[in-house]
């Protein structure tokens, strides 16, 4: 089937927290995508909003049926019924684990670069972030297993949370580096966190893997946070659930949940998450293979016409990590030159993490027309910043979103 991916959405005017912005500015910065989702759940949330009653909604064993076997055909692990508790959104999740498996002034670690609001989760809630950078040679990333130990062994440290594919880079871990760490967070009583939402956004032939699945100890001694929402643009209909294999930890995760009151489900959750779960399959590979010939593009055009940025090759989501070394220790000022000059909104690297600052991020989930106008953007935007450079002159704060 044809699900006309080029097909232009104008989100203008929706409160869209992403489009709300200049109107000729271009937004490629927030991690939602610029496509309809899949015809199919469309389908079924119109059923559902004709009914025309909106009250309180239950969770149905279709859900869990649903989830459990799409992760069986999709990523070959077997969950149980029983481990699956419902949520209203992955960061929620996050932030009850921290506030509630954790105690104020304890540690944290985050594998950084890494998603700017899990720094959020942790020190809004009285908790220090530790950061374990990722090497990176320049190509690829990985864990400093020596540094990880160092960090974890320290008995203030309780918490790691991890993020499987990884925001920003793309990366698909592997299962070897999943079972070292897995062993070392089980050796020092660190509990983790294995962020996977973006899991089935990987690249065409390419295969996550659950990070619950590679171990006993990773079984035993973590809590997996997935959505339909991020592979289906559903953001906003908020429905999500946590995957606790350890009854200890699933009691403690479900009254935690419970009495911050995000563990039930809006109207709309439970629909769409079973229609994505059911049906959504041909639109998620069509949509993965869109997604790849947008990284193509990009890639191609960087290499010709930004030689100064380097894509770092991934594996997964939709989201380019660009290495701007070349150019600036720190992108923040490139990333106001670009809105100022082009009004083209990127994410600049600092935001997660210290080892980020000389990158930007790039989200590309529209469509190929966008997708060129955001690179010719950058092209002209980066050569603004030289000229500015050249003259020896400080760009004007921009004082846009």
């Amino acid at each position: 089937m044809d699900y006309q991916f080029d097909k232009p959405i104008n989100r203008r005017g929706t409160l869209s927290m992403k489009w709300e912005v200049g109107e000729s500015e271009l937004p490629m910065w927030v991690a939602d995508m610029d496509f309809e989702t899949a015809p199919e759940i469309h389908e079924a949330i119109r059923k559902r909003a004709e009914h025309g009653v909106f009250g309180y909604t239950i969770i149905p064993e279709e859900w869990y049926d649903s989830i459990r076997e799409w992760w069986k055909k999709r990523h070959h692990f077997h969950l149980k019924k029983e481990w699956l508790i419902f949520c209203t959104g992955v960061v929620p999740a996050i932030s009850t684990a921290v506030r509630k498996l954790t105690s104020v002034a304890e540690k944290i670690v985050l594998l950084t670069p890494v998603y700017n609001i899990l720094f959020n989760s942790i020190v809004n809630n009285g908790r220090n972030v530790v950061e374990c950078p990722l090497t990176y040679d320049g190509e690829s990333y990985g864990v400093d297993f020596e540094k990880l130990e160092r960090v974890i062994a320290d008995p203030q440290t309780t918490m790691l949370i991890f993020c499987n594919p990884h925001n920003p880079v793309g990366k698909i871990w592997e299962k070897e580096t999943m079972e070292r760490i897995g062993a070392l967070c089980w050796k020092h009583h660190v509990v983790v966190i294995s962020d996977e939402i973006h899991c089935e956004l990987t690249d065409p032939g390419k295969e996550y893997i659950p990070f619950a699945s590679v171990s006993e100890e990773c079984k035993k001694n973590s809590i997996t946070c997935i959505a339909p929402t991020k592979a289906f643009n559903l953001a906003g209909i908020q429905t999500a659930a946590v995957m606790v294999p350890d009854p200890y930890l699933r009691h403690q995760m479900g009254r935690a949940l419970n009495t911050d009151e995000v563990a039930e489900p809006n109207v709309f959750a439970m629909t769409a998450a079973i229609a994505a779960y059911r049906e959504g399959g041909p639109w998620l590979d069509g949509l993965r293979a869109y997604l790849y010939e947008n990284k193509q593009t990009a890639k191609a055009f960087l290499e010709q016409e930004l030689p100064d940025i380097h894509l770092v090759e991934s594996e997964a989501t939709y989201l380019l990590w660009l290495d701007c070394r070349e150019l600036v220790e720190d992108t923040e000022e490139l990333e106001q030159v670009l809105c100022k000059e082009t009004g083209l909104y990127l994410s600049n690297g600092g935001q997660y993490g210290e080892s980020g600052k000389s990158f930007l991020r790039m989200n590309i989930a529209c469509a190929h027309t966008v997708l060129e106008d955001g690179l010719e953007r950058l092209k002209t935007g980066v050569q603004a910043w030289k000229d500015c450079r050249a003259d020896g002159r400080n760009p004007e704060p921009y004082l846009g979103m």
